[in-house]
């Protein structure tokens, strides 16, 4: 079972909490420019495998090279359950054309909270993300894959930030 979302960073970054010595105010930069790239994540919360593609835009083409990503990397004779929201992007429930052993099943409208993946685009930018500034594009594909790959080094990190969702959705 693999958990699936995209999620866009970029210029905009978010600004989180710093360490400061007490009564200090230090400044953080906020870019005002609009350069973004889109991480498409997948997570499978028993194994701890996980499959990403960074883009410079969200469609269905590239929605399909990510389901194709997923297809090649499940053991053969093992159907991938994809469990996605709903995005205009996505493809509907069942199995997707030209990829046999990938099946789809779409969460209720407007609830973030059942997928679990969500929680690694919480992580990325509370720890990797936030309170930066990026050159340009490039610098955002290469922060973005250095951020993705910090979190997917520690498989146990990978496990205990989907699993413990992906458990309250199955009790």
């Amino acid at each position: 079972m693999w958990f699936q979302d995209e999620a866009r960073f970029g210029q905009q970054t978010s600004t989180t909490k710093v360490w400061a010595e007490k009564g200090s105010r230090p400044r953080v930069v906020k870019q005002q420019q609009f350069e973004y790239a889109y991480l498409f994540g997948a997570v499978c919360p028993t194994s701890g495998k996980t499959e990403a593609l960074i883009s410079p835009l969200v469609n269905k083409d590239v929605m399909y090279c990510h389901l194709k990503q997923i297809s090649q990397s499940t053991q053969p004779g093992r159907m991938a359950v994809v469990v996605m929201d709903r995005a205009a992007w996505h493809f509907k429930d069942g199995v997707v054309e030209g990829l046999e052993n990938v099946v789809i099943i779409r969460l209720p409208p407007y609830s973030p909270e059942l997928n679990p993946i969500e929680q690694v685009w919480s992580w990325l930018r509370q720890r990797k993300l936030s309170n930066r500034i990026f050159a340009s594009y490039d610098d955002i594909l290469d922060q973005v894959s250095e951020a993705w790959n910090a979190f997917i080094s520690c498989a146990d990190r990978v496990k205990s930030l989907c699993f413990r969702d992906w458990i309250k959705l199955t009790s």
